[in-house]
């Protein structure tokens, strides 16, 4: 990598930092660390939620899935598009009002108020995992990206440089820093796709003569798709706007009912269909590289094959002239960094709050407080970077975490908000069963019937063992 990329490279980073700086001298106290002081706008906030939701993992997911399927990889955000719009007409009006009226700055905080302690500090344990395990795919799939790019440095030591930059500025500067840096990236990304990697990619590959003669018609289609991984897509990634802390989060970081409303409806847009068939494009223009032999000078061909998910960092590599690729690498960064900081965000403050607060039940001054935040923030990080050093697929790791958290809380929050008379028993029983259930089916590797996602069984069980419980405590009370 020519030493002008890396200096565009390191400046991106050291901007990164100087914005957590800059916000660490700001923060007065807890809730402007965890949910900045709820003052933060609509479109800030909308770009958050979007650059968190389509980060490094789904940006990098997108290219493999490009490469493997083609353009029908694009209806996995969909599902994004629903769940933001879905969500913002369903539960922000009832959460934000929740927000103002109790000054709630975690989700696991709706379940205290509608069952009860104990219920709270199950969904806090549930939430800190799958968010733990949502860090630990963002910085693989930054490594994945620096490794195909920096190919004098192993993989290890850039998921080490990757978690160590991510965990302090977002350690020390909290979720203003967050945000804020949240708008720079996704500038950043979309700038970079749209003027850099797409048209300069499309060029390398030999335009769409080349694409079509490479490519099998079905990777031109959005019809290209079992319905299967539809629905396997839509109950994952749907219900994880219902029970999400980074969303709940920005709910209560937003001024107001309805400039979260907003930014919902503008995250969902720029989800789909902007940002899905922009990353399985450039999947595809992958994909064509790689069958015409592109790649074949480093190592990768035909008989010997290729992770798909390394294809888009590979073609940029080889196609981005000096200056550009220190650009084009930052915008993925950014979308790495994007996410990695508010799950980590997320997972700090369900283990302060929502499991230690509970346990230990701290007592500090507000400086005391905002300085176990940041130690608990920067211990978290450290515990995802371990996590992401033994796992190998990004979208894999990242949808896993998100069907455990899916299946054990999806239920709860819904009887919780909808329903009457939330049982705090019932709630229990309904996330241990509906978590385990859906582990219990992946560590297996069984094949389950009409190839369904684990997550599906889970969130039946989980259901048929909430109304279960709820129906035989009714039938004893009488």
């Amino acid at each position: 990598m020519h030493f002008i990329d890396i200096l565009i490279f390191i400046i991106y980073f050291a901007v990164m930092l100087g914005v957590g700086f800059y916000f660490f001298k700001k923060n007065q106290n807890i809730e402007d660390y965890y949910i900045g002081g709820r003052s933060l706008g609509s479109w800030h906030i909308g770009l958050s939620v979007v650059a968190t939701d389509v980060g490094g993992g789904f940006s990098i997911g997108l290219g493999g899935l490009g490469f493997t399927i083609g353009l029908a990889g694009s209806w996995m955000l969909f599902t994004g598009l629903i769940g933001a719009w879905l969500s913002g007409v369903v539960l922000i009006p009832i959460v934000s009002k929740l927000s103002v009226k109790h000054r709630f700055f975690t989700f696991p905080q709706i379940f205290e108020h509608f069952y009860n302690s104990k219920v709270a500090l199950i969904a806090g344990i549930i939430s800190a995992i799958g968010y733990i395990g949502f860090t630990s795919s963002q910085l693989l799939a930054g490594a994945k990206l620096a490794s195909a790019t920096f190919v004098e440095i192993d993989f290890l030591t850039v998921l080490i440089i990757m978690g160590v930059i991510a965990v302090v500025y977002t350690g020390i500067g909290g979720m203003k820093a967050v945000i804020y840096t949240d708008t720079i990236q996704w500038i950043i990304l979309m700038s970079g796709l749209i003027f850099i990697g797409i048209p300069i990619s499309y060029q390398a590959i030999g335009g769409f003569d080349a694409i079509k003669a490479c490519l099998k018609p079905e990777l031109l289609s959005l019809r290209n798709i079992h319905w299967q991984q539809l629905v396997n897509w839509g109950i994952t990634i749907i219900p994880i706007w219902f029970v999400g802390m980074t969303l709940y989060q920005r709910i209560y970081a937003s001024k107001s009912e309805s400039q979260a409303k907003k930014a919902w409806f503008i995250a969902g847009l720029f989800e789909w269909p902007l940002m899905a068939f922009m990353g399985v494009t450039l999947g595809l223009f992958s994909r064509v590289a790689f069958e015409n032999g592109m790649f074949t000078e480093i190592g990768y061909s035909v008989s010997t094959g290729i992770d798909p998910e390394m294809g888009l960092p590979i073609l940029l590599n080889k196609v981005l002239p000096v200056g550009l690729m220190g650009l084009m690498l930052s915008a993925y960064f950014s979308a790495v960094l994007s996410t990695a900081d508010s799950c980590l965000m997320a997972a700090s403050g369900n283990l302060q709050t929502d499991i230690l607060g509970k346990i230990f039940k701290f007592k500090q001054d507000r400086k005391s407080q905002l300085l176990t935040s940041q130690i608990i923030t920067l211990s978290v990080g450290t515990l995802a970077l371990l996590l992401a050093s033994y796992m190998t697929n990004v979208l894999e790791l990242m949808l896993y975490s998100y069907a455990f958290m899916v299946s054990g809380l999806f239920i709860p929050i819904l009887i919780a908000l909808y329903g009457k008379k939330p049982n705090s028993l019932a709630a229990i029983l309904s996330m241990v069963i509906g978590g385990t259930t859906t582990v219990a089916l992946i560590v297996s590797n069984l094949e389950l019937p009409f190839k369904l996602d684990a997550n599906i069984f889970g969130i039946t069980a989980s259901a048929f063992v909430y109304y279960s419980v709820t129906f035989l405590l009714n039938k004893t009370s009488r």
